[in-house]
C-alpha cells in the first residue's frame, strides 16, 4: 500500500490527538492476516490492530477498506471497534458485522468510517473475532449499493493482545 493511503486511513485515527507535531507510527508486527500499530507524539499514544479484507464484493470495485481495534490510554479508550469500506456510508442503511450465527451493528457512520459506541458490544464483537475465522462487513455506499467484505482472523489473537499491552 502507497505511503498516501495509508497516510488517509490513519488520519482518522489521529483526529483525537491534540498534537500531530512528531509523531512516530512504528508497526509493531505482523500476525499472519492481521498488524499491529503504535502511533505516539508528546502528549498520546494510540495502538490499534488492523487488517484489511481476502475478499471484496462487488469484485470489480477495488477498495481500501480496513478493520480496526483500537487503544487509546490517554483517553482511557480501549477495544474500540471501527471500520472503513473505502467510500462514504449511506446513513439509511445498517452496517452489519457477521460471524457464523453472530450478526453485530455498527451504531454510528460519518463519511468514510463506522463505529460501534457501546463497550460491551465491542466486547462481544472482539470475543466472536477471537473465536471465529472469518468475519464479514455489510454496508452500504451513497447510491445504496451493498458491498461485503471478508475479513480474515488468522492472527487476529496476536494482534489484538500486541495491541492492548503496547497501550497498557
Amino acid at each position: 500500500m502507497s505511503i498516501i493511503k495509508k497516510t488517509i486511513i490513519l488520519l482518522f485515527l489521529f483526529i483525537n490527538f491534540t498534537s500531530l507535531n512528531a509523531q512516530e507510527i512504528k508497526k509493531i508486527g505482523k500476525f499472519k492476516d492481521w498488524e499491529t500499530i503504535v502511533v505516539t507524539n508528546e502528549t498520546a499514544k494510540l495502538c490499534f490492530a488492523q487488517s484489511k479484507p481476502v475478499l471484496q464484493s462487488p469484485k470489480n470495485n477495488a477498495r481500501e477498506a480496513r478493520l480496526f481495534i483500537s487503544f487509546r490510554p490517554t483517553e482511557k479508550i480501549t477495544d474500540e471497534v471501527s471500520i472503513t469500506s473505502g467510500y462514504e456510508y449511506n446513513v439509511q442503511n445498517t452496517i452489519l458485522a457477521k460471524s457464523g450465527k453472530n450478526k453485530i451493528k455498527f451504531d454510528i457512520s460519518k463519511d468514510n468510517f463506522a463505529w460501534i459506541t457501546n463497550n460491551k458490544v465491542e466486547k462481544k464483537m472482539i470475543g466472536v473475532m477471537k473465536k471465529g475465522s472469518r468475519i464479514m462487513i455489510t454496508g452500504y455506499n451513497k447510491s445504496g449499493s451493498q458491498t461485503i467484505d471478508h475479513y480474515s482472523l488468522m492472527g487476529f489473537t496476536k494482534a489484538y493482545d500486541s495491541a492492548k499491552k503496547n497501550c497498557s
